[in-house]
């Protein structure tokens, strides 16, 4: 279960805001549905996944691009379906 205090919460949604609003809409709704639910684990794959470019994050949460590299990781692999399926 979270760990998350309201300040890393806000701190996380701050971090989740991006230069696209799609990418926006899709992190937005994914942490409207899951953020009391995120473990500490959960919130090191976000962090990483906002590290990538607004483009190359859309493509992959579209699902016209597959993650690769240091992306490419179980725990991120798993919160990219997350984000698709809503």
């Amino acid at each position: 279960m979270s760990t998350l205090t309201e300040l890393e919460r806000a701190r996380l949604r701050w971090r989740a805001r991006r230069g696209l609003l799609e990418n926006d809409l899709i992190i937005t709704n994914f942490l409207d549905q899951y953020e009391t639910q995120l473990t500490d684990t959960d919130v090191v794959a976000l962090t990483q996944l906002f590290e990538m470019g607004d483009n190359e994050l859309l493509d992959v949460l579209l699902g016209r691009k597959s993650l690769e590299g240091v992306y490419d990781t179980p725990d991120i692999q798993r919160l990219v379906g997350q984000m698709r399926a809503l």
